[in-house]
């Protein structure tokens, strides 16, 4: 089944199952408690169906994507989560008043809250997801591993109790034996997990997990169990209705994430045959037959290199990377749950659900993959265009140009899929979708994801949850030039940079100063990369540019044909000056770069959640100066040497912008 061009959504699914649905009667009206692409993505379907939809958004979200493409809209508080998207009372205000029968929570905020679907079961408007138990049995990771276990499905060795304090962590992991995973009763999304490998880790670990917990989920309840070395993560989409039915839909590999939170996903995996495969369907749905599931939702594996597979814990939701299923299944997720959340049994059986094709998905976010294989950004988009315009690509976003990315929400930008009939047809449509990106305003991941889907290893499928520490050990450093890109960059950067000139002398066809002469055909110029400066000589003839150097002699045609050169993807930094600028530019030494052993400064904008030392203090090299929390994620800051701390700059609660400065050493 090929997927569509991007232009028109709905054409990525089944016309059968489409015009399916048109006959059915749902809702009238349906409230989306979420923001950004899952909103827009939830809103798209309900058109589809005949839906009218109600956005909820909070006040700097007035003029977001989602709040215009919904029928009806309603503010439910200001820019913090807790007080709009996580706001119960608010929300629930905003279906009284918009009459809305279903609520759709999406992902993330309030789709597993077990309280906000009493609340809408209580006045009776439906929410589209399971039932109240099925949430609190799955979204609390200790009794998920009970029942899962009952339910005779494989499952980590472990702690199944909660840890009550740092002393019962350190003794619990003793327990179990180094290397263990501590992580938040509650939740996903990486939020709460830390790994630790000795007893110093456990109590650090225990400590920012429950931060992050409470933060997050407002729980900061913690388990411990044995950490899975080098590991994939693969998980199995099941789909069960309210007369007993389930159907697990095949496999999504996630193994590629940082920090715990995923990067790249595709369907199928590479690692399962049809044994596997089958045999952790089986048990994905014997889970979910157990808490009496109803909705789409995902059974997370934890998958060793025999192929032995362990449970990890169950997303009561859609998962952000659903679209790669729909793809090899030609279903629509959200019709689906939306349709069992009206009562109707699946129209499916299990020998019904094909796998078609590849179907690969790239977390597109505002970060800087340099810091940490990505540190959140934030800015304004001053220029924004999708790759739609290429075949099989599909792009779920909830931003355009002119969209600001802040500091209140995850900083994911889109979500972008492409299809093959096999697995090399997607990588490269997905090589070549990134090249046509266009993304202005906000540092961004484009060159990280690059890099790692034209990776050998990852090409191979010789992949883990250890892919990007081990594949970068000193972070990512950009995409290397090999010979043959170098001196296409050098050649296609200098064209561009004469047509620029000359389209630059001229205005509606005519010369802007017309006693100015406009017969050059050379330029002599001074290409600055990172790896040297490099002379290049270039000569125009009619629509024809010559360029050469030292390095390489190449011929482009006209200004248009320049443009189809790929710069964008190497993302690499250059300069160019003419010879004349390049020589006076010797006088013109760079500013030293700041000498930041004595300093601390914010590697990211986010808030001061804790400050660890005072003036007067004496500090340890790698002991922790502060904590700063971005997007919900904690991240510790350490002192670069051994010193005392002359002034702290920050407190508790403070926001702080990139490079802001909190500590001085002295």
């Amino acid at each position: 089944m090929p997927l569509s061009e991007g232009k028109e959504y709905g054409l990525l699914m089944l016309q059968a199952t489409c015009c399916f649905f048109f006959s059915l009667q749902t809702f009238e009206k349906l409230l989306v408690a979420n923001r950004g692409e899952i909103a827009c993505r939830v809103i798209k379907t309900c058109k589809k169906m005949g839906i009218k939809t109600v956005a909820i958004h909070s006040d700097v979200d007035a003029n977001a994507v989602h709040v215009q493409m919904a029928d009806e809209a309603a503010c439910v508080g200001p820019a913090p989560s807790g007080q709009s998207y996580l706001n119960m009372d608010a929300i629930m205000g905003a279906i009284r008043r918009t009459g809305a029968q279903a609520v759709h929570p999406g992902y993330g905020f309030l789709s597993e809250n077990r309280e906000f679907a009493k609340r809408l079961a209580s006045e009776g408007v439906t929410f589209v997801g399971p039932d109240t138990h099925a949430i609190q049995a799955m979204g609390d990771k200790i009794e998920s591993k009970l029942l899962a276990k009952n339910a005779k499905v494989n499952t980590i060795p472990g702690f199944d109790g909660v840890v009550k304090d740092a002393d019962e962590a350190v003794r619990i992991a003793r327990e179990i034996g180094y290397p263990v995973m501590i992580k938040a009763s509650a939740g996903g999304g990486g939020k709460g997990m830390r790994i630790a490998w000795d007893d110093e880790e456990t109590r650090e670990g225990f400590r920012f997990s429950s931060q992050e917990a409470a933060s997050s989920f407002g729980d900061d309840r913690l388990l411990i169990e044995k950490f899975i070395d080098n590991p994939r993560h693969i998980e199995i989409q099941v789909l069960a209705d309210k007369h007993g039915n389930a159907l697990w839909l095949n496999e999504r590999e996630c193994s590629i994430q940082r920090r715990n939170q995923k990067v790249v996903e595709e369907a199928p995996s590479t690692f399962l045959d049809p044994e596997t495969r089958r045999a952790m369907g089986e048990q994905a749905v014997a889970l979910a037959k157990a808490v009496k599931y109803s909705s789409a939702g995902t059974v997370e594996f934890l998958v060793d290199s025999s192929k032995n597979f362990y449970f990890l814990e169950m997303n009561t939701r859609l998962q952000v990377e659903h679209p790669v299923t729909e793809c090899i299944t030609g279903l629509d997720l959200v019709q689906e749950m939306i349709r069992v959340a009206k009562g109707y049994p699946l129209r499916h059986r299990q020998t019904d659900i094909p796998i078609n094709g590849w179907a690969v998905e790239c977390r597109v976010y505002a970060e800087d993959p340099y810091k940490s294989f990505g540190l959140p950004s934030i800015g304004k988009l001053t220029q924004y265009q999708e790759p739609l315009h290429l075949p099989s690509v599909r792009v779920d976003s909830g931003i355009q140009q002119g969209s600001d990315i802040s500091i209140y929400y995850d900083p994911m930008i889109s979500k972008l899929i492409t299809y093959g009939s096999n697995r090399a047809e997607a990588l490269k449509r997905m090589e070549e979708a990134l090249d046509n990106y266009v993304i202005r305003g906000v540092t961004h991941n484009i060159s990280l994801l690059r890099e790692v889907i034209i990776h050998p290893r990852f090409v191979q499928g010789d992949i883990s949850t250890k892919f990007l520490p081990e594949v970068y050990p000193d972070g990512f450093k950009g995409h290397k030039l090999t010979d043959p890109e170098r001196r296409e960059l050098l050649a296609t950067a200098a064209s561009l940079y004469v047509a620029e000139q000359l389209r630059s002398q001229r205005f509606l066809g005519t010369q802007r100063i017309p006693l100015a002469k406009s017969q050059r055909s050379s330029w002599e110029l001074s290409v600055n990369l990172e790896d040297g400066v490099y002379p290049v000589t270039v000569s125009k003839s009619d629509s024809t540019f010559s360029v050469s150097s030292a390095h390489f002699l190449g011929n482009f045609m006209d200004w248009d044909n320049v443009c189809l050169f790929h710069l964008y993807f190497y993302s690499v930094h250059l300069q160019i000056l003419s010879q004349a600028a390049a020589e006076l530019s010797k006088y013109m030494p760079e500013k030293a770069a700041e000498d930041t052993s004595s300093i601390l400064r914010s590697p990211m904008p986010g808030t001061v959640v804790a400050v660890s030392v005072k003036p007067g203090d004496t500090v340890s090299e790698g002991q922790e100066i502060c904590v700063i929390e971005a997007m919900k994620m904690q991240n510790s800051l350490a002192a670069a040497k051994t010193g005392k701390v002359k002034a702290v700059h920050c407190r508790a609660g403070d926001t702080v912008g990139e490079g802001d400065l909190l500590v001085e050493l002295e």
